[in-house]
Protein backbone atom coordinates (compact mmCIF):
# COMPACT_ATOMS: atom_id res chain seq x y z
CA UNK A 1 0.00 0.00 0.00
CA UNK A 2 1.13 3.76 -0.53
CA UNK A 3 0.16 6.26 2.08
CA UNK A 4 0.60 10.00 2.13
CA UNK A 5 0.45 12.19 5.47
CA UNK A 6 0.62 15.75 5.66
CA UNK A 7 2.35 16.32 2.25
CA UNK A 8 3.22 19.82 0.63
CA UNK A 9 5.45 21.27 -1.87
CA UNK A 10 6.30 24.63 -3.22
CA UNK A 11 8.48 27.31 -3.46
CA UNK A 12 8.71 30.57 -1.43
CA UNK A 13 6.72 32.10 -3.39
CA UNK A 14 3.66 30.01 -3.74
CA UNK A 15 2.58 26.29 -2.94
CA UNK A 16 1.63 23.97 -5.50
CA UNK A 17 0.72 20.95 -3.62
CA UNK A 18 -0.91 20.12 -0.48
CA UNK A 19 -2.32 16.74 0.47
CA UNK A 20 -3.35 15.61 3.89
CA UNK A 21 -3.81 12.21 3.48
CA UNK A 22 -4.09 9.87 0.86
CA UNK A 23 -3.89 5.95 0.14
CA UNK A 24 -3.47 3.61 -2.55
CA UNK A 25 -4.33 0.03 -2.23
CA UNK A 26 -1.88 -2.29 -3.54
CA UNK A 27 -2.61 -3.11 -7.39
CA UNK A 28 -5.12 -0.38 -7.17
CA UNK A 29 -5.36 1.83 -10.09
CA UNK A 30 -5.79 5.55 -9.71
CA UNK A 31 -5.86 8.14 -11.99
CA UNK A 32 -4.74 12.01 -11.06
CA UNK A 33 -6.67 14.98 -12.78
CA UNK A 34 -6.07 18.51 -12.81
CA UNK A 35 -5.57 21.37 -14.85
CA UNK A 36 -1.72 22.43 -16.12
CA UNK A 37 0.09 23.74 -12.88
CA UNK A 38 -2.01 21.68 -10.96
CA UNK A 39 0.59 19.68 -9.49
CA UNK A 40 0.33 16.51 -11.12
CA UNK A 41 3.20 15.85 -12.34
CA UNK A 42 4.63 17.01 -8.98
CA UNK A 43 2.69 14.88 -7.19
CA UNK A 44 4.32 11.67 -9.38
CA UNK A 45 7.56 12.74 -9.01
CA UNK A 46 6.72 12.92 -5.18
CA UNK A 47 5.71 9.24 -5.47
CA UNK A 48 8.03 8.24 -7.88
CA UNK A 49 11.20 9.53 -5.40
CA UNK A 50 12.38 12.04 -8.04
CA UNK A 51 11.29 15.33 -6.10
CA UNK A 52 11.77 16.06 -2.07
CA UNK A 53 8.28 17.74 -0.65
CA UNK A 54 8.89 20.72 1.65
CA UNK A 55 7.10 18.48 4.64
CA UNK A 56 5.14 15.23 4.71
CA UNK A 57 5.63 11.35 4.88
CA UNK A 58 5.66 9.45 1.43
CA UNK A 59 5.34 5.37 2.69
CA UNK A 60 5.61 2.66 -0.40
CA UNK A 61 5.00 -0.20 1.60
CA UNK A 62 6.93 -0.61 4.39
CA UNK A 63 9.50 1.96 3.37
CA UNK A 64 9.52 5.74 4.39
CA UNK A 65 10.47 7.22 1.00
CA UNK A 66 12.04 10.12 2.52
CA UNK A 67 14.14 9.25 5.31
CA UNK A 68 16.45 6.82 2.89
CA UNK A 69 19.34 8.51 1.69
CA UNK A 70 19.47 9.57 -2.31
CA UNK A 71 21.63 6.59 -2.97
CA UNK A 72 18.69 4.28 -1.06
CA UNK A 73 16.35 6.10 -3.06
CA UNK A 74 17.37 6.00 -6.38
CA UNK A 75 18.29 2.27 -5.62
CA UNK A 76 14.73 1.86 -4.53
CA UNK A 77 13.12 3.20 -7.41
CA UNK A 78 15.15 1.46 -9.71
CA UNK A 79 13.78 -2.04 -7.96
CA UNK A 80 10.16 -1.33 -6.86
CA UNK A 81 9.15 1.51 -9.35
CA UNK A 82 8.45 2.17 -13.26
CA UNK A 83 8.24 5.42 -14.63
CA UNK A 84 6.61 6.45 -18.01
CA UNK A 85 7.37 9.96 -18.72
CA UNK A 86 6.01 11.88 -21.03
CA UNK A 87 8.61 12.22 -23.17
CA UNK A 88 10.47 8.75 -24.27
CA UNK A 89 14.29 9.82 -23.36
CA UNK A 90 15.21 6.84 -25.93
CA UNK A 91 18.18 7.38 -27.41
CA UNK A 92 17.15 7.25 -31.07
CA UNK A 93 21.04 6.00 -32.85
CA UNK A 94 20.58 2.75 -30.83
CA UNK A 95 18.12 -0.59 -30.87
CA UNK A 96 15.73 -0.72 -28.82
CA UNK A 97 16.94 -3.52 -27.18
CA UNK A 98 19.85 -1.66 -26.31
CA UNK A 99 17.91 1.13 -24.90
CA UNK A 100 16.74 -1.73 -22.79
CA UNK A 101 20.32 -2.81 -21.67
CA UNK A 102 21.21 0.63 -20.57
CA UNK A 103 18.04 0.95 -18.60
CA UNK A 104 18.47 -2.15 -16.68
CA UNK A 105 22.80 -1.01 -16.00
CA UNK A 106 21.65 2.00 -14.69
CA UNK A 107 18.99 0.60 -12.16
CA UNK A 108 21.85 -1.25 -10.81
CA UNK A 109 19.99 -4.74 -12.10
CA UNK A 110 20.95 -7.17 -13.99
CA UNK A 111 21.08 -6.96 -17.79
CA UNK A 112 18.99 -9.94 -18.86
CA UNK A 113 18.00 -10.16 -22.88
CA UNK A 114 15.22 -12.73 -21.93
CA UNK A 115 13.46 -10.41 -19.68
CA UNK A 116 13.31 -7.60 -22.16
CA UNK A 117 12.36 -9.78 -24.89
CA UNK A 118 9.31 -10.94 -22.83
CA UNK A 119 8.24 -7.84 -22.00
CA UNK A 120 8.68 -6.50 -25.62
CA UNK A 121 6.51 -9.68 -26.92
CA UNK A 122 3.88 -9.12 -24.47
CA UNK A 123 3.75 -4.96 -25.73
CA UNK A 124 3.78 -6.40 -29.48
CA UNK A 125 7.07 -5.20 -30.05
CA UNK A 126 8.66 -8.41 -30.18
CA UNK A 127 9.57 -8.02 -34.25
CA UNK A 128 11.43 -4.65 -32.88
CA UNK A 129 13.96 -5.36 -30.20
CA UNK A 130 17.11 -4.82 -33.40
CA UNK A 131 15.32 -1.87 -34.66
CA UNK A 132 16.88 1.38 -34.39
CA UNK A 133 14.32 3.84 -32.07
CA UNK A 134 14.52 6.52 -34.90
CA UNK A 135 12.89 4.21 -37.19
CA UNK A 136 9.33 3.63 -34.82
CA UNK A 137 6.18 5.18 -35.17
CA UNK A 138 5.25 7.34 -31.98
CA UNK A 139 3.03 4.54 -30.60
CA UNK A 140 5.97 2.24 -31.00
CA UNK A 141 8.17 4.39 -28.95
CA UNK A 142 5.43 5.23 -26.19
CA UNK A 143 5.22 1.38 -26.15
CA UNK A 144 9.28 1.15 -25.70
CA UNK A 145 9.07 3.51 -22.82
CA UNK A 146 6.40 1.06 -20.66
CA UNK A 147 8.55 -1.66 -21.56
CA UNK A 148 11.46 0.19 -19.90
CA UNK A 149 9.18 0.99 -16.83
CA UNK A 150 8.36 -2.81 -16.48
CA UNK A 151 11.98 -4.47 -17.05
CA UNK A 152 12.57 -5.08 -13.33
CA UNK A 153 8.56 -5.95 -12.70
CA UNK A 154 7.75 -3.10 -10.12
CA UNK A 155 5.06 -2.87 -7.63
CA UNK A 156 4.33 0.79 -8.27
CA UNK A 157 3.67 2.18 -11.97
CA UNK A 158 3.67 5.95 -12.49
CA UNK A 159 2.91 7.16 -16.22
CA UNK A 160 2.78 11.11 -16.48
CA UNK A 161 0.47 12.38 -19.64
CA UNK A 162 0.98 9.34 -21.44
CA UNK A 163 -0.97 10.14 -23.87
CA UNK A 164 -0.25 13.76 -24.46
CA UNK A 165 0.85 13.45 -27.86
CA UNK A 166 -1.55 10.37 -29.41
CA UNK A 167 -4.18 10.14 -31.13
CA UNK A 168 -7.72 8.76 -30.55
CA UNK A 169 -6.87 5.10 -30.76
CA UNK A 170 -3.34 5.04 -29.63
CA UNK A 171 -4.34 6.71 -26.62
CA UNK A 172 -6.90 4.31 -25.73
CA UNK A 173 -4.65 1.42 -26.65
CA UNK A 174 -1.78 3.16 -24.24
CA UNK A 175 -3.91 3.56 -21.68
CA UNK A 176 -5.55 -0.16 -21.97
CA UNK A 177 -1.68 -1.25 -22.13
CA UNK A 178 -0.83 0.49 -18.74
CA UNK A 179 -3.79 -1.34 -16.76
CA UNK A 180 -3.14 -4.76 -18.61
CA UNK A 181 0.88 -4.74 -17.41
CA UNK A 182 0.08 -3.75 -14.33
CA UNK A 183 -2.48 -6.42 -13.37
CA UNK A 184 -0.25 -8.87 -14.77
CA UNK A 185 3.03 -7.44 -12.67
CA UNK A 186 0.66 -7.63 -9.67
CA UNK A 187 1.67 -3.49 -9.41
CA UNK A 188 -0.14 -0.50 -8.39
CA UNK A 189 -0.76 2.38 -11.58
CA UNK A 190 -1.00 5.74 -11.09
CA UNK A 191 -1.79 8.11 -14.35
CA UNK A 192 -1.48 11.41 -14.20
CA UNK A 193 -3.29 13.48 -16.83
CA UNK A 194 -5.62 16.39 -18.43
CA UNK A 195 -6.77 14.60 -20.85
CA UNK A 196 -9.95 14.06 -20.75
CA UNK A 197 -10.68 11.33 -23.60
CA UNK A 198 -9.32 8.64 -21.04
CA UNK A 199 -11.26 10.04 -17.71
CA UNK A 200 -14.07 7.11 -17.74
CA UNK A 201 -11.55 4.62 -18.00
CA UNK A 202 -10.49 5.17 -14.28
CA UNK A 203 -13.15 3.96 -11.39
CA UNK A 204 -10.79 5.75 -8.47
CA UNK A 205 -9.34 9.28 -9.04
CA UNK A 206 -8.16 12.02 -7.57
CA UNK A 207 -8.55 15.75 -8.81
CA UNK A 208 -5.96 17.97 -7.70
CA UNK A 209 -8.53 21.09 -8.91
CA UNK A 210 -10.37 19.99 -5.69
CA UNK A 211 -7.73 20.46 -3.47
Amino acid sequence: MISIENLSFGYSDRKILSITKMEIKEKQHLMILGKSGSGKTTLLHILGGLLNPKRGKVMIGETDLYQLSETKRDKHRGQHIGLVFQKAHLIAALSVEDNLLLAQYFSGTTQDKTRIAEVLKSLNLGEKGQSKVKSLSQGEQQRVTIARALLNRPKLLLADEPTASLDDDNAMAVITLLKEQAEMNNASLIIATHDQRVKNEFDVQLNLNEQ
